[in-house]
């Protein structure tokens, strides 16, 4: 019998690596265990020696730069998907940014173009790659994104990525009805805090991280390899009967009052 999270002969693209610590690695090296073969990008010239190296653990047979901010580029990643591999099989969308100076500001006071910057980047993206990713998944597939408890509740110094991660999160629903009767299914995977490159930006973070250890179930905060196996069981097959869904990979915060 086959391995629960078997993804074997399964193509997929992971975008949002920023180094080894990033949940995106701990997706990629999970889904690459599943038996998948993955194409991973990177931001730019400067964030590619960062990710080269889980590039190659994880045996990408596509590598390529994208930044979603630049026009053009995310068309030409799936243009040569399209062209390599010639179908796609599943997608983790694990980007999300902000102009600091509207991250470190109360939401109300963020600016106009901050916060249509941070909805591009972090929610829009995600339609857009799922809207490319969608003729290629010929047999089926699945969307996946990256969200945080601070879409449901307010988290203090979260500030304007909470209404981005709220509307990502819904945006997740309609993609899932959307896509539906071709097989393609979406999902949010709301991940506890993780010390990662992107969480730094957070104000007062080691704080944030400190008060969820103390109010999760079991004192224990996740791990990227834990958030990576969800991730796979959801590519997989075994995965299939889900869709639309908001998962909490959190040690059971999300639960407590």
């Amino acid at each position: 019998m086959a391995p629960i999270m078997d993804l074997s002969g399964k193509r997929g693209l992971v975008v949002g690596i920023a180094n080894e610590h990033s949940i995106a690695a701990g997706c990629a090296i999970a889904f690459a265990q599943a038996g998948a073969q993955l194409a991973v990008t990177y931001l730019d010239d400067r964030a590619k020696p960062y990710v080269q190296p889980v590039a190659e653990q994880v045996g990408a047979s596509i590598f390529a730069r994208c930044d979603v901010r630049i026009r053009g580029q995310l068309d030409a990643l799936f243009a040569r998907i399209e062209k390599e591999w010639g179908q796609l099989d599943f997608v983790l969308h694990s980007i999300a940014f902000a102009e600091r100076e509207d991250l470190h500001t109360s939401v109300v006071n963020c600016s106009a173009e901050g916060f249509a910057l941070a909805m591009d980047v972090s929610c829009h993206s995600f339609l857009r790659m799922a809207k490319l990713a969608a003729p290629l998944m010929t047999g089926g597939g699945c969307l996946l994104t990256v969200s945080f408890y601070g879409a449901d509740r307010v988290v203090e110094n979260y500030n304007l990525m909470g209404p981005v991660k709220a509307a990502l999160e819904a945006s997740v629903r309609y993609v899932a009805a959307d896509l539906a009767d071709r097989g393609i299914r979406a999902h949010a995977i709301s991940a506890g805090p993780v010390k990662t490159r992107a969480a730094s930006g957070i104000d007062r973070f080691d704080a944030l991280l400190d008060k969820v250890r103390e109010r999760t179930p079991s004192k224990n905060l996740v791990g990227i390899d834990e958030i990576g196996r969800i991730a796979a069981f959801l590519a997989s097959d075994a995965g299939a009967p889900l869709t639309g869904s908001i998962v909490y990979a959190d040690n059971g915060f999300h639960i407590v009052a």
